[in-house]
């Protein structure tokens, strides 16, 4: 069975994160979605808040798990039994980013990273753009994942 962790703050879990957890279920059995905490950094929803929301998304969906941590992502991989990590780039800023983090935690754990494009039409979203149109009093539904939306997502055979 070949599983993935795929890591981020997630505040909030928007449709770019939705369609990257949906193109890996054809990559993968297995997709645990590690809701970080993050101490230093001021979030709009606490984790556990995080958590619950993204698990009733794929509360129909056997392939996926949500779990929060607040360690490194390779030791969440680690408990998971995850053998990679998965992530979704906007940009060449993520790609450089992404590939160090991806170097360090191969070169720590030998696990192996697994980088997505993100479609096109989702490139400019951000949690943090989403956060903020929030802050303004903005209406953000379409940014967001519908429960419907999600919960088909299924495993290629």
């Amino acid at each position: 069975m070949k599983s993935a962790i795929f890591p981020g703050s997630f505040d909030p879990f928007t449709i770019g994160h939705a369609a990257i957890v949906e193109r890996g279920l054809s990559l993968f059995d297995r997709i645990v979605i590690g809701v970080g905490k993050n101490e230093s950094k001021r979030s709009l929803y606490t984790a556990e808040e995080r958590v619950k929301a993204i698990s009733e998304l794929y509360a129909d969906n056997p392939h996926v798990e949500v779990v929060g941590y607040d360690d490194l992502t390779i030791d969440l991989a680690r408990r998971e039994g995850a053998q990679f990590i998965l992530r979704g780039i906007r940009s060449v800023k993520d790609f450089e980013y992404e590939r160090d983090i991806a170097n360090i935690n191969e070169r720590l754990a030998g696990i192996e990273t697994v980088l997505l494009i993100t479609d096109p039409q989702h490139a400019s979203i951000s949690s943090s753009v989403v956060r903020e149109l929030i802050a303004f009093g903005k209406d953000v539904t379409e940014f967001l994942p519908q429960k419907q939306t999600v919960a088909s997502a299924e495993v290629a055979e």
